[in-house]
């Protein structure tokens, strides 16, 4: 049994779509697959590239058996951007939406590790990253989000062998980091494959956002500063 299913993720720093082959035991291949980075234009470059996507893949939208979309860490509106247009998508079509962790999906996007742990670093801005630690192919940690620093100091003691993050962060634990962190459609897919070819239930996609989005602390921080003072008892 082969089924084809479509992906997308922006909760990094990259929009992922694509269209995903899913075999019976498992395994996932990419029939057509788009990566741009695009930090600020989640929602301008999602529906395009979902369309190019298709096309590629030479399938109309009916001849999907699923949706797959990453749940994060992620910030708020690149995140909310992905899920809101996942869920639509899917909902349109009465295609059921699987979500998918979006570290677990860029670990199964990467070559097994063959001992020790792998720490996967993703921004999360406000000089903050996501972060999640695996071994054995499963996550024992995380997700969390953090100051690198703070992460350097609480993992000095045990130092994951492999980690996969932009340099900026990288090198701070003392690796090379990579310049895109970021699951691609494959990996994505194989992170929802045992409910995709089991045909589970539809479900609720809950996004994984890990702190309150920036718009409501400021909300916040205004509605405090129009309160009277508290006078000292």
């Amino acid at each position: 049994m082969t089924v084809r299913v479509l992906v997308l993720d922006t909760a990094t720093s990259a929009v992922v779509t694509g269209v995903v082959e899913l075999r019976a035991d498992g395994s996932a291949r990419a029939v057509a697959e788009r990566i741009v980075t695009e930090q600020r234009r989640h929602a301008e470059v999602l529906t395009t590239l979902m369309r190019e996507v298709l096309a590629e893949a030479g399938i109309a939208g009916s001849d999907l058996t699923a949706v797959v979309v990453g749940c994060g860490p992620g910030p708020f509106t690149g995140l909310r951007v992905g899920m809101a247009t996942g869920s639509a998508y899917a909902d349109a079509l009465g295609l059921p939406a699987y979500g998918v962790g979006t570290l677990d999906a860029i670990n199964l996007a990467a070559p097994p590790l063959d001992g020790g742990t792998r720490l996967i670093l993703t921004d999360a801005r406000r000089r903050e990253v996501y972060w999640a630690l695996y071994a054995e192919g499963e996550r024992i940690a995380g997700p969390d989000v953090q100051a690198p620093d703070n992460l350097v100091e609480q993992f000095g003691e045990q130092p994951p062998a492999e980690l996969l993050a932009e340099p900026r962060f990288a090198e701070r634990f003392g690796f090379a980091g990579t310049e895109s962190v970021a699951p691609t459609a494959a990996s994505l897919a194989a992170a929802a494959a045992e409910r995709v070819l089991a045909s589970a239930p539809n479900e609720m996609l809950t996004p994984l956002y890990l702190r309150r989005p920036d718009a409501v602390e400021l909300k916040d921080q205004k509605r405090k500063s129009l309160l009277p003072p508290v006078a000292d008892a």
